[in-house]
């Protein structure tokens, strides 16, 4: 049977710790943590050499990494500027061509703000800057590309999991970001346990069907929040006190019979908390035989 993937988002502080400094050692890397995924971070823009990302897709490939990429955080789908929302179609191409040299099959767009609007608006503006953007990856020969809109842990941001659900309605290429961290942030907590993550995975195969139920992105990790905004910052596993909690979620995924590729964003300890992720996990999976 085929499992969910597990890894980081970027290099944690171990990597250089151990010596690392290119990344073309990222898989060497992961491998010492029985990983099995890489999310390739352009939030703060594409800067990819083809060169060297051709070198690092051959390197993850020889590992077996599945790799994904994140879009840059500035991507403004739902801007009432036409111009922003404009740029943000490029952006999404140039992450669409970036993800390609690296061997990625799947890109995560943060999904937009409310700020200045009603949030119905807002979703019909990042609706219409989605459906550019596929038409325009389908163009210059991406659509092989899934684009991937991300559930936000700020209450003033776009991006619940209702809203990101109509978002990867448009098209059946599109597969949801479910972050657990950032939908437990924005509802104050609301994430306790198997019954909410079920509801949570029933929710995605309702709407979108078993196929994107089986095979959806995710980040995970333990976010504090105020009862105001929402998200406040990313935490790692040794917090007790915010959640959301992983091994309810991993014993799901694997009763389920998931194979999601799911990234952790831990503050600093993303490999060694995603490896924890994945032991839960695989022990959950051994339990069933």
């Amino acid at each position: 049977m085929s499992e969910a993937y597990f890894g980081p988002a970027g290099n944690a502080e171990s990597f250089a710790a151990m010596g690392y400094k290119k990344n073309t050692q990222v898989p060497e890397y992961l491998k010492k943590f029985s990983l099995t995924a890489y999310e390739y971070q352009c939030g703060h823009g594409v800067r990819v050499n083809e060169k060297a990302a051709k070198e690092f897709q051959a390197a993850a490939q020889k590992a077996g990494i599945k790799v994904s990429l994140h879009a840059p955080y500035y991507i403004s789908l739902s801007s009432k500027e036409e111009e922003k929302r404009n740029n943000s179609i490029t952006y999404i191409l140039q992450s669409a061509q970036a993800a390609d040299w690296i061997g990625a099959d799947r890109i995560v767009v943060h999904s937009g703000s409310c700020s200045g609007m009603s949030r119905e608006t807002a979703l019909e503006l990042a609706k219409d800057t989605l459906q550019k953007a596929q038409k325009a990856l389908d163009e210059q020969g991406f659509g092989h590309i899934h684009i991937c809109p991300e559930t936000m842990g700020k209450i003033n941001q776009l991006g619940t999991l209702d809203e990101v659900m109509e978002l990867c309605l448009i098209d059946e290429r599109f597969l949801p970001c479910i972050d657990f961290g950032h939908l437990n942030a924005r509802t104050l907590g609301s994430i306790q346990g198997a019954k909410e993550y079920e509801e949570i995975l029933d929710t995605i195969g309702n709407r979108l069907g078993k196929d994107r139920l089986q095979s959806f992105h995710a980040h995970f990790s333990q976010i504090e929040y105020t009862e105001k905004g929402g998200e406040k910052r990313h935490l790692t596993f040794s917090d007790t006190v915010y959640g959301p909690f992983f091994q309810p979620l991993g014993e799901l995924i694997a009763k389920k019979q998931l194979q999601p590729t799911i990234i952790c964003e831990s503050a600093g300890t993303q490999a060694e908390d995603a490896k924890a992720m994945r032991e839960s996990y695989l022990k959950a999976l051994q339990g069933l035989k």
